[in-house]
């Protein structure tokens, strides 16, 4: 049994941060930062098992969309064969990459055992195919190699895995919802790196004890009795599952007013943000949060929240300047928004 997501105590800018990149997984994925023992993990595994069962080609090691014209090599040889492509129902579910990982166990590689046996090539699919259509969880990302986050940056941005192997060329899906963490005492990410990632924020400990308490009293009820406490918080875990589902299906239909796109642009240009992901990822984090609150356009306090995830990681700073006055710097340019 999985701690439901609902029942998580606090933490809600980084409850929330999880939602939105499933309303819109195009954001780009979500940094935590902050200490350990916080619900990262928790939170990761929980959101995965409150949502839907996800449509797969049966037996495609890559979990292919049928709906979609972004088919592995191996589906795509199935349908030039004229084989129709069954379908079934899978669970998403969360897939860790070691620290320790190599490039080869990231992308994919030849299969030798299988080369040698039969004498043909044949791909081995990596953690990249295992992610697909799932959630990617990175812990302690700052420790990881830089080439690796590479890898994973660049297909969470492409959402395709393209594979050149010993004779071998491979392309298959690479879709998901990439979650990473990282204790900044432990050495910080390139500022290159962090601009990758969509949305960010920042965990700590509950300090209120009254809160505190209530952790400690579902946590024992939940390991006493994982499937009664379960069913307890049901209804809010399916409450939250229609929300997000309804979310997803009215993305689209949510308008942009013009004068929020000058605000965006507006705030971006003041701070002096590099380059503009960061005003794409507030537009499509605004646009999420708007249909998650039932809106049907974006409006001013949508942008304001979707800034505060979208900027805390692409602030710059001066030589020897602290990041709190950027950060006091953005507070009263969304004050005045």
């Amino acid at each position: 049994m999985i701690f439901p997501f609902t029942a998580i105590v606090g933490q809600e800018d980084m409850k929330l941060g999880l939602i939105l990149n499933v309303i819109d997984p195009t954001i780009g994925g979500l940094l935590i930062t902050g200490e350990k023992g916080t619900g990262k993990s928790t939170a990761v595994r929980a959101l995965a098992e409150l949502l839907p069962e996800i449509e797969v080609v049966k037996g495609c090691r890559f979990n292919c969309d049928p709906s979609s014209d972004g088919l592995c090599t191996d589906c795509q040889k199935r349908i030039e064969q004229g084989e129709a492509l069954d379908t079934e129902r899978k669970k998403m579910r969360v897939v860790e990459l070691p620290l320790g990982a190599t490039e080869d166990r990231v992308v994919g590689t030849l299969d030798v055992e299988h080369a040698i046996k039969h004498g043909e090539k044949r791909f081995e699919p990596g953690i990249l195919a295992d992610a697909n259509r799932n959630f990617l969880y990175v812990d302690e990302v700052n420790l990881l190699e830089d080439h690796i986050v590479d890898l994973l940056l660049d297909a969470a941005a492409m959402g395709v895995n393209y594979v050149e192997r010993e004779g071998v060329s491979f392309v298959h899906p690479a879709r998901f919802i990439l979650v990473g963490t990282m204790n900044p005492e432990e050495g910080e990410l390139r500022p290159q790196l962090l601009d990758r990632f969509g949305l960010s924020v920042k965990v700590q400990s509950i300090k209120d004890k009254a809160l505190r308490a209530e952790i400690l009293k579902r946590r024992e009820e939940f390991d006493l009795d994982p499937e009664g406490f379960s069913k307890r918080w049901q209804p809010q875990q399916e409450e939250l599952s229609r929300r997000i589902m309804e979310a997803k299906g009215r993305l689209s239909a949510i308008k942009v007013p013009d004068e929020v796109l000058e605000k965006i642009v507006t705030l971006t240009s003041q701070l002096n943000v590099d380059g503009h992901r960061a005003d794409i990822v507030i537009l499509k984090a605004a646009r999420a949060l708007s249909a998650f609150r039932g809106k049907e356009e974006v409006g001013v306090e949508e942008v304001r929240d979707a800034a505060r995830f979208s900027l805390g990681h692409r602030l710059k700073r001066l030589p020897f300047e602290e990041i709190g006055a950027e950060r006091e710097k953005m507070e009263e340019l969304l004050s005045k928004l």
